[in-house]
């Protein structure tokens, strides 16, 4: 994610035992309340130190069917049937979904009919009989998903509007706006979109399409993904939108998403893109998907968003003339870069969310470093002057202060994004270029399709570089005040350097 700063397969058998623990343990915690059935429902939580009311303990989530019908005008609720297939990680009388700002009409467990009630952000299924460890459920919601944000969800992300439609922005703690799910990324899951829309309408999402069926004045469009995804990184696109196709490295198919108006105008930039998942490939590998492409939104957002396979632009990134042609590509370059960190290889907790941004970052600025002459050194020094700063203010990379009330995305601050590059040009620095350039690529080769932890990473540098990195990055990423800068001992920090205070992305 990039917040604008215009405004300044299946997962292995290791990865799925390695979740299953993680909600089988959250399960135990919560037991008390998951076996109480005739207590009140209450909101549960996976204890994510970020949003603690985040996910679901006792389930695993297999995959999502989610099957929406758009009424023709984005300001009205869409109805919809999402159906969630899990298995059991702990014995349940009741199953929590993460779910708002939508009316549940019915729900059935394994088809049969169950009771539902709301708790906080929490759907409360109460299934006929008792669920076990180990069986194999299937869970349907019959709902509306509402594109219209409650006055106290404003900004807080889910659907947006566009001028000509809709278009999703989930991350981080927002999937569960528009449809029930398991809303954290430790819990990732092969999805499927069905989208009902008049003819005049175009849909997108992720994955590859699966067929287009038209019925009278109606078209359904259906979208697979071939790789597990966190639902943050859910994407939908309705509008009346031009669709431009084209390959990108090895044959991987590319398609755009742009206002059909704005065509001719976007292809300039819609045609860089196949030279810059060449760019990354040559620094951290193959493409991890089954496709790739933009959209650019005639909306206003505030960031840019790597939903996965479609990276989500404010279309007016590409045609204000006030940004320069380096800038706008090096941006384009962080989103891309996320489908590897982020996307393929997801954090295992919100605290974790420096691999993603500042992995997006670092090559963000590599990217200009190398085609457009913007020294990465200028940068990081820059970023180096203003740590301490940004981690008095918001924690340090790898430990960020809760999100401030009502603003789930505040998050997203300068410490994750070039704060947490910073600590990546440090451990360059340490442990030299080409034992780096190796623990990039072992990284998204190890964890791919799956989640990963800082404590992975460290675990990782630690072995690629034949020697304990703990207490080295440990201080880089924990502590309150930033290290001595390896090679630049006259690096000093100055909390009146305000220009490296950019803007965190998403």
């Amino acid at each position: 994610m990039l917040l604008n700063p215009r405004r300044r397969g299946v997962p292995g058998p290791v990865a799925r035992r390695r979740k299953a623990a993680l909600l089988a343990s959250a399960a135990t915690l919560c037991s008390v309340c998951l076996v109480a059935a005739a207590a009140p429902p209450v909101p549960l939580g996976i204890g994510d130190r970020l949003y603690p009311t985040l996910g679901n303990p006792g389930y695993d989530v297999t995959s999502y069917d989610v099957n929406l019908t758009y009424p023709g005008t984005n300001d009205k609720p869409l109805q919809a049937v999402t159906t969630i297939d899990a298995w059991v990680t702990a014995d349940l009388d009741r199953i929590n979904l993460d779910f708002t700002h939508g009316t549940v009409r019915s729900v059935q467990v394994d088809g049969v009919p169950a009771e539902f009630a709301g708790a906080g952000e929490d759907l409360v299924v109460t299934p006929a009989e008792r669920l076990h460890r180990g069986d194999w459920v299937r869970i349907t919601v019959r709902h509306t998903s509402d594109p219209v944000p409650a006055e106290d969800q404003k900004g807080d992300g889910g659907w947006v509007r566009t001028t000509d439609g809709l278009v999703m922005a989930n991350q981080a703690d927002a999937a569960h706006m528009v449809f029930p799910c398991n809303d954290h990324p430790s819990d990732k899951a092969m999805f499927t979109f069905r989208v009902t829309a008049p003819n005049a309408y175009t849909v997108v999402a992720n994955g590859l399409p699966g067929g287009i069926r038209r019925a009278g004045g109606e078209t359904t469009w259906t979208y697979r993904t071939q790789h597990p995804m966190a639902t943050e990184l859910a994407q939908v696109s309705i509008g009346r939108s031009a669709v431009p196709r084209r390959e990108g490295p090895h044959g991987l198919p590319l398609r755009d998403v742009v206002p059909s108006a704005d065509r001719e105008a976007l292809e300039p930039w819609l045609a860089r893109t196949p030279d810059q998942i060449a760019w990354m490939e040559s620094k951290v590998g193959r493409y991890p998907f089954e496709n790739y492409g933009v959209i650019m939104a005639n909306a206003t957002t505030g960031f840019e968003l790597e939903t996965q396979t479609l990276s989500l632009f404010e279309k007016k990134l590409f045609t204000e003339p006030a940004y320069p042609a380096w800038y706008v590509e090096s941006v384009m370059v962080h989103e891309l870069s996320h489908q590897w960190f982020g996307d393929s290889v997801s954090p295992r907790t919100w605290s974790d969310v420096w691999l993603n941004e500042g992995h997006a970052t670092w090559y963000e600025a590599l990217y200009a470093e190398e085609k457009a002459h913007r020294p990465m050194a200028d940068r990081m020094k820059a970023a180096y002057a203003a740590s301490d700063g940004w981690r008095a203010s918001g924690g340090p990379p790898a430990r960020p202060k809760p999100p401030v009330p009502g603003q789930k995305i505040s998050i997203f601050r300068p410490s994750v994004y070039d704060g947490a590059a910073l600590a990546l040009y440090a451990l360059r620095q340490e442990i030299g270029r080409p034992a780096f350039e190796r623990l990039e690529r072992l990284w998204v080769r190890d964890h791919r399709d799956s989640d990963a932890s800082t404590g992975d990473f460290i675990e990782l540098a630690s072995a690629v570089a034949g020697r304990d990195l703990g207490g080295f990055l440990h201080a880089w990423l924990y502590d309150e005040k930033t290290p001595p800068m390896p090679g630049h001992p006259d690096w000093k920090q100055d909390p009146s350097v305000k220009a490296a205070q950019r803007p965190a992305h998403k």
